[in-house]
Formats: C-alpha cells, sequence, structure tokens
C-alpha cells in the first residue's frame, strides 16, 4: 500500500510540470515535473515489488520536493498557490515515508 502514494505523486507532478511548461514556457517546470515524477513511479515500482531502497528513493524525493518548494517561496514575491501547495504536499509525503521508513527498519 506505500506505493499508491509514490504512483500519485508521479502522475501529479508530470501532469503539474507539464501543465507549467504549458502556461508559463517553463522548460525548468517541465524538466523537474517529469524528472521527479518519474523517480517517485520508479521509487513506487520498487516498492510494490518489495525490492531495496523504494521507501528512501521516495523519500528522497519528498525530501527534495519540499526543499524545491522552500526555496520558491522564499523567492517568490507575489502570493502564488503553487509553491505552498508543493511545499504541503512534499512535507505530507517526507512524514509519511518517515513514518513508513520506521516501520520497515525498526518494525515501530
Amino acid at each position: 500500500m506505500a506505493e499508491h502514494p509514490s504512483f500519485t505523486l508521479a502522475g501529479l507532478l508530470a501532469v503539474g510540470g507539464t501543465a507549467g511548461y504549458l502556461r508559463t514556457r517553463s522548460t525548468p517546470s517541465l524538466v523537474a515535473g517529469l524528472v521527479l515524477g518519474a523517480s517517485y513511479g520508479y521509487a513506487g515500482y520498487r516498492i510494490k515489488k518489495n525490492q531495496d531502497y523504494g521507501i528512501e528513493l521516495a523519500l528522497a524525493n519528498s525530501v527534495a520536493l519540499m526543499g524545491s518548494a522552500i526555496v520558491r517561496i522564499v523567492k517568490t514575491n507575489r502570493r502564488a498557490p503553487v509553491p505552498p501547495t508543493l511545499g504541503l504536499t512534499g512535507a505530507l509525503a517526507t512524514h509519511y515515508y518517515i513514518n513508513k521508513f520506521k516501520e520497515f527498519r525498526y518494525g515501530v
């Protein structure tokens, strides 16, 4: 079941990055959305197949999503809804995968 958030975030990031590119012609949005989405998809696949480092990869992706959003929130002067939404999503995913990591490693 831990693979579902990864697959969901993979789809949302790929669609969001593509939408950001189509709306503003932002190549970094497209690249980041597709790369991070593919990485989340790969993490979800590894988790589903019970392979090593799937949860760790999903956790790293979540931290990267949250960290990049924080930088964008600080740099943005206007009240754009996307960076805070990405930050909150990254924070929730980070929390989820930290708990899954603890559960997997320590049985907590």
